[in-house]
């Protein structure tokens, strides 16, 4: 039987009738059609579908939409403001942290959520602190430049 719930995602609202197993994931890539959001493992141990949900960083795909009803969702697809790229973009493009790019989206929003939560004081408390998102093609010296670059430099800055 489905459920109507609410979700502002990157900053639009939604209303929407779906079934109580329809996780967060399938329902941005699926139904809003919010193709940022990557489809990993489908585990939550690679971390391609990090968002951030009322500003926390979450695994998407671990998650049912019906448990976040009401909840602002920010994919990767909301972090620029208009043109203007957010610190943490721009940082990826300047230390060239992507290959394939497959993980950015989930990089990003994790490294944003980091920033948020503000345990981050050296580029180890970085590493491990985003440990939880896995690169296939090995840029984590890169990524670990571009994120230690923001946050280190600029703290709550998200």
């Amino acid at each position: 039987m489905p459920h109507t719930i609410s979700l502002l995602v990157n900053g639009h609202s939604h209303r929407l009738d779906i079934e109580p197993f329809v996780t967060l994931l399938d329902l941005l890539r699926d139904r809003l059609e919010i193709t940022g959001v990557k489809k990993g493992c489908d585990h939550g141990q690679c971390g391609a579908c990090t968002v951030l949900v009322d500003g926390v960083r979450i695994n998407s795909c671990l998650t049912l939409a019906v448990m976040r009803n009401g909840c602002a969702v920010t994919t990767v697809e909301g972090l620029a403001k208009g043109h203007d790229l957010h610190p943490l973009q721009q940082a990826f493009m300047q230390h060239d942290a992507f290959q394939c790019g497959y993980c950015t989206p989930g990089q990003l929003c994790s490294a944003i959520g980091l920033m948020g939560e503000g345990r981050a004081r050296t580029r180890e408390d970085v590493r491990e602190l985003m440990s939880g998102n896995l690169c296939r093609c090995g840029a984590y010296v890169q990524i670990l430049d571009a994120v230690s670059e923001v946050v280190l430099a600029n703290g709550k800055l998200a």
